[in-house]
């Protein structure tokens, strides 16, 4: 049985293992152009970072304005939980700041596991970094 922990904090303290994550997921695999995954906002957001069995496997960060954004798993991780884990740990940390509802913009093929986790898709499709995505709400009320 694997073991997995996720742990949060700034960009200077998790940027390393995230920003190879988030390389690979997004520029790798998903061929997402550099310029737009680095968009500098990284400093001023709190990060996570997920470990399954000591090791980076997951991560995502939660914006100022309560959104959620680059959602990343290696290929690797999928499937064991990482995710889940990730999601409920920024639903927390916005909810703790005082948040009335979280946003992401959700890749249109990972709408069922946001939905899952009780995300509400809204609006129409539209394309990021070539990439089929919609808007998604979680209520924390």
């Amino acid at each position: 049985m694997a073991i997995a922990h996720v742990s949060s904090g700034d960009w200077e303290t998790l940027g390393p293992a995230a920003s190879e994550i988030r390389r690979r997921v997004f520029i790798d695999e998903q061929s997402v152009p550099q310029e737009e995954e680095w968009d500098g906002l990284d400093p001023e957001c709190l990060h996570f970072l997920a470990t399954l069995d000591g090791q980076p496997a997951g991560t995502a960060r939660l914006l100022p304005d309560a959104h959620i954004g680059r959602v990343a798993v290696l290929a690797n991780a999928r499937g064991t939980g990482i995710g889940v884990l990730l999601m409920k740990a920024a639903i927390e940390a916005a909810r703790h700041a005082g948040h009335s509802q979280v946003a992401l913009s959700a890749q249109v093929h990972a709408l069922a596991f946001y939905e899952r986790l009780g995300f509400v898709a809204h609006g129409d499709e539209y394309m990021d970094a070539g990439i089929p995505h919609r808007d998604m709400t979680f209520s924390l009320a």
